[in-house]
């Protein structure tokens, strides 16, 4: 059968077993109540269909017990994060005392540079890659500033080569080797946002490692998407957004990992708050802190439960479906679509995502020559939800708990269409 063609798409849906997954979410439509093709996970996950039930699980126990929720819930209150914390572990491939849901994105990036970032005169400089997400970039400088460092002399870039897209480790190691024993800590984004480039963790760790650096990981485009590993990578910490694979909603928590090596390191630097005391201490409000062990004993606030119900509602998915089947379907999935654009053979745009499956995840950036944002804009009108990040990428997630084989094709025909005007 042609690959190129409806029929073959629509059987691919149905040898698919986690097809079904899609009726579980909420699928946006357009005016005349068809459902748009939504390849927008990498920017905000759709929402589960359960996620209501689980809020208004805690709108009722709210309701009806006030404070005793704390402890009378269904799910009580006091403990709510560690519902969470071993669904997560699995996500993000951590032991459960390495990972806490807590704050916000750029937030817990902060609050991890307060510990792991350790200046001096001699070793104070930051690695990022040179296309970091913008909120990374002005988070490091801001650390530089904060300490005494000018932040532009501060911030090390690993660049791609010119006329290139993709990072080569080969030139980080360039550069560890002239500088490494100026970088205090090396913090790159573990799937690039721009052109979807799933990086080496273990390697970049074991490099940084070797050069004495500390090694932190934004995986805001990870968390949910890719075989992240954290605990066998090595790396000292990282932090995820969980609104964008992982479908918790606008402005949801973050997670953060940080390695069992540092679990029970009390000397550690670290902002403190009372959710990161002893909980067998905790309320008797008169004692010296006596911090958590673990990523808990970084955390400073009671849980926001309404946010946390929402993560809970998607978590339960994850676990019950698990990253290696998604995994496998998203590389199926992602294969699909490159397939079909390549299929197009036009000269206008060319996929900058890794070609090989172990190199990304299911975002594929397609850029788009001599681009004006128009053909982002005529896609969107045709029914297309994708994202666009300047200069000149259209980014589009087929994400594989609710993507389909058909999502796919239809789009790749839309796009067929537009570039033929």
């Amino acid at each position: 059968m042609n690959k190129a063609t409806l029929s073959y798409a629509k059987q691919q849906d149905e040898l698919d077993e986690l097809s079904h997954y899609r009726n579980q979410f909420h699928i946006p439509k357009d005016k005349n109540g068809n459902e748009l093709i939504y390849l927008c996970g990498n920017s905000l996950g759709l929402q589960p269909k359960s996620t209501k039930t689980y809020i208004n699980q805690e709108l009722e126990d709210w309701a009806n017990l006030g404070v005793e929720g704390h402890t009378e819930a269904k799910n009580p209150w006091l403990p709510y994060h560690e519902f969470l914390t071993e669904s997560m572990a699995k996500v993000v491939g951590a032991k459960p005392i390495e990972v806490v849901v807590m704050n916000t994105l750029t937030a817990n990036l902060h609050f991890m540079m307060v510990s792991f970032y350790k200046p001096t005169p001699k070793r104070y400089k930051i690695l990022i890659e040179a296309d970091a997400f913008p909120s990374d970039k002005y988070a490091v400088e801001s650390q530089l500033r904060h300490h005494g460092y000018d932040d532009k002399a501060g911030v090390v870039l690993w660049k791609a080569r010119d006329g290139e897209e993709l990072a080569r480790y080969e030139d980080l190691e360039t550069i560890m080797e002239a500088q490494g024993d100026e970088i205090a800590l090396i913090m790159i984004g573990g799937v690039n946002y721009y052109t979807g480039q799933f990086f080496d963790l273990k390697r970049i760790t074991n490099l940084g490692h070797k050069h004495g650096c500390v090694v932190g990981f934004d995986c805001a485009h990870g968390a949910g998407n890719v075989n992240l590993d954290l605990h066998n990578s090595g790396a000292d910490f990282a932090v995820w957004c969980t609104y964008k694979y992982m479908n918790s909603g606008p402005g949801s928590l973050s997670g953060c990992f940080v390695h069992e090596r540092h679990a029970h390191d009390k000397n550690l630097n670290r902002f403190a708050g009372w959710w990161s005391h002893n909980k067998e201490t905790r309320f008797n409000m008169r004692g010296e802190f006596d911090v958590l062990p673990g990523a808990e004993g970084w955390q400073l606030s009671n849980p926001p439960i309404l946010s946390m119900a929402a993560i809970k509602a998607s978590a339960d998915l994850f676990n019950e479906v698990g990253m290696d089947k998604l995994i496998e379907k998203s590389k199926k999935l992602t294969g699909y679509f490159e397939f079909l654009i390549n299929e197009l053979n036009n000269s206008d745009i060319k996929i900058i995502t890794p070609s090989n499956p172990d190199e990304r995840g299911c975002q594929l950036s397609i850029q788009v020559k001599n681009a004006d944002r128009a053909l982002h804009n005529k896609l969107t009108e045709a029914g297309v939800i994708s994202d666009w990040r300047e200069p000149d990428v259209i980014r589009c997630a087929p994400v594989p708990l609710y993507n389909s084989f058909e999502d796919v094709f239809n789009m790749v025909e839309k796009l067929k269409v537009l570039l033929s005007d």
